[in-house]
């Protein structure tokens, strides 16, 4: 195929050619750095929490009666719930669990040494000490939650407190090597201003209750502290299958346990119905984005076919003269999609460098991270794919015309 005769169409339609240029452009630096948003949404909601999520339902209960122990209650409760068919194990919890947006955190230091740094600092930043998420619950929580021991122990029972902060606590593997980076963490001592915390077991993964950077988001830490207060969030874990059908007879045991109580029927549900509601904003975003990105494409193919048909009528006359001394249809096909290509490459040049100027102000104001280069192939090698396709039906309908009755045409 000679590029000659394609070169001196173009130039004879430069400003069709240039409009369809700007156009593929724009496609390719919106669409890579649409897909490159997508790709970091999508791992987003799928970052694992180190829980048991499919076994796990919650229900949340406040008691409401005078001078109630609410220990005792929250033993009573539990009984109650592991009694019921199907319950693994069940237990109680103060705050919240991971993606559950309710957090409690405390700062935390590896030595008295690291908290007079941040003193100094008037930050923990560049000190080595971390703010960790902080949960607690009642005996068998590891269990329970489904979490992987990778080192030392559980909770002892005679570690658990009820008022005051425990002794000892259980960190994730992230926290560990944040404090005691290339050292081993079991064993050492936490100091919080006040008081020395051993660490005595390890976690493989726990993520925090609200999400913040990936740097810290499995910055966590379990203490032995039982919850002293009327409100509890009691955790229960059974097959998947019977997930919905212990949470109703959860609910009708414990208000005939003790019908003096509030229950939000909100906060009746499975894990993952937490974890769909933590991220639903995120998934509309991701419909929205892979919506935008495919009418953007359509717009585009729409553009290069009503262009090639445009050129197909323009250029009848000439296309019958080339069958006439000899040309193939299959000659006619490709001087078209060779055409095509020509004007999806200068598009794909053109729009290569406007991805990383619009990603760089995605960057500046919206902290997104920088487009790997390898978004900008895949973009590429998706609009030279789709310029193949709008232009195929105009090229064969081009091609199937008969040299005679091309020829005769005006």
């Amino acid at each position: 195929m000679q590029l000659r005769p394609i070169l001196s169409s173009l130039r004879r339609h430069k400003l069709t050619a240039c409009l369809l240029v700007l156009q593929a452009a724009l496609t390719c630096a919106i669409v890579c750095n649409v897909v490159f948003m997508i790709a970091n949404r999508v791992q987003r909601i799928s970052v694992p929490t180190g829980m048991a999520e499919n076994e796990l339902s919650v229900i949340q209960s406040t008691g409401i009666e005078k001078g109630e122990n609410p220990q005792a209650r929250h033993t009573t409760d539990l009984a109650v719930l592991r009694a019921i068919p199907g319950v693994q194990s069940a237990v109680a919890v103060s705050y919240s669990l991971p993606l559950d947006q309710s957090e409690s955190s405390s700062g935390l230091c590896p030595s008295k040494q690291a908290l007079d740094r941040a003193m100094q600092l008037n930050s923990i930043e560049g000190s080595g000490c971390m703010e960790p998420a902080v949960y607690d619950g009642t005996p068998s929580l590891i269990n329970t939650l489904g979490l992987r021991l990778v080192a030392g122990r559980d909770f002892q029972p005679d570690e658990y407190v009820s008022a005051g902060k425990p002794a000892v606590a259980i960190v994730t593997r992230a926290l560990a090597q944040h404090l005691y980076p290339g050292k081993q963490a079991l064993g050492q001592s936490m100091y919080d201003g006040d008081n020395y915390i051993r660490i005595v077991g390890i976690v493989d993964k726990l993520l925090r209750p609200n999400l913040r950077k990936p740097g810290v988001d499995d910055d966590s830490m379990i203490w032995p502290q039982r919850p002293d207060r009327a409100g509890v969030l009691y955790v229960m874990r059974s097959a998947p299958q019977d997930r919905e059908r212990v949470l109703q007879a959860a609910s009708a045991a414990l208000l005939k346990a003790s019908p003096s109580r509030l229950m939000d029927p909100k906060r009746m549900q499975t894990y993952t119905e937490i974890r769909a509601e933590y991220f639903q904003r995120d998934t509309t975003m991701i419909g929205l984005l892979i919506a935008s990105a495919l009418g953007l494409l359509f717009v585009t193919a729409l553009g290069i076919t009503g262009l090639a048909n445009f050129w197909v009528q323009q250029r009848t006359r000439s296309i019958g003269i080339r069958r006439a001394i000899g040309a193939t249809r299959g000659d006619i096909v490709r001087y078209f999609q060779t055409e095509n290509f020509l004007i999806v490459s200068a598009g794909v040049l053109l729009g290569m460098l406007l991805a990383f100027v619009l990603n760089a102000v995605l960057m500046q104001h919206y902290e997104l991270q920088r487009l790997p280069w390898f978004y900008l192939l895949v973009g590429a090698l998706v609009l030279w794919g789709l310029g193949q396709l709008a232009v195929l039906g105009p090229a064969l309908r081009a091609a199937a015309v008969p040299p005679v009755v091309a020829t005769r045409s005006v």
